[in-house]
């Protein structure tokens, strides 16, 4: 991984096609919510199955909690397809064939030149497509469990959500005299 890509550090906002051939810039898919973003093998790998799977079973948990996630491969567009249903996934894929991402992140799995992988990472990101935490998983034990994700989200969250803890000195008083900008969900209503 490139050296800059470091927590704190802010991640790039590539634009690839989605499973769809849509074209999707990071930034947008975020918006203003932790991410998950997982750069991975493709289809053939079953460790990415793996993960996946317990992603996609995770996932209603994610949705609840203003949480987006988004998975970037190799692959091409039906067989990207083909891995996101798979695995039942409800998330955007992103389609990078052209190994644009593993080029400029130098992440190139050079041990399996026969499919040219990126070495499969997940991060982490804070709105604004900052870096909080970062999982090489080249090796399966690498990967974060469900659990540290949960952790790390927890902590990106708490960071990022003024109304985290509503006991908050200031924030009931903020509410009661109707300036929701702290509140998320609240601050996009009209009169925030």
């Amino acid at each position: 991984m490139r050296a800059d890509i470091v927590p704190g550090a802010v991640f790039p906002d590539y634009e690839l096609p989605d499973q769809e051939e849509v074209p999707r810039k990071l930034s947008d898919l975020q918006g203003e919510d932790p991410m998950i973003l997982t750069l991975a093998r493709g289809h053939y790998c079953p460790k990415e199955h793996q993960q996946h799977l317990e992603l996609a079973a995770f996932y209603p948990k994610i949705a609840v909690s203003y949480t987006q996630i988004v998975t970037i491969a190799t692959d091409e567009h039906h067989t990207l397809q083909e891995f996101r249903a798979s695995v039942g996934a409800q998330w955007p894929f992103l389609s990078d064939p052209g190994r644009i991402v593993q080029r400029d992140l130098d992440i190139q799995e050079y041990t399996d030149p026969d499919n040219d992988p990126m070495i499969p990472y997940t991060l982490v990101l804070k709105p604004g497509l900052v870096v909080h935490s970062i999982y090489n998983g080249y090796w399966f034990w690498g990967r974060p469990s469900i659990a540290e994700l949960w952790q790390d989200l927890r902590a990106a969250s708490s960071e990022v959500r003024p109304d985290w803890d509503l006991s908050k000195p200031g924030l009931r008083e903020a509410w009661d005299s109707g300036d929701l900008s702290a509140f998320h969900g609240w601050n996009k209503r009209p009169n925030a």
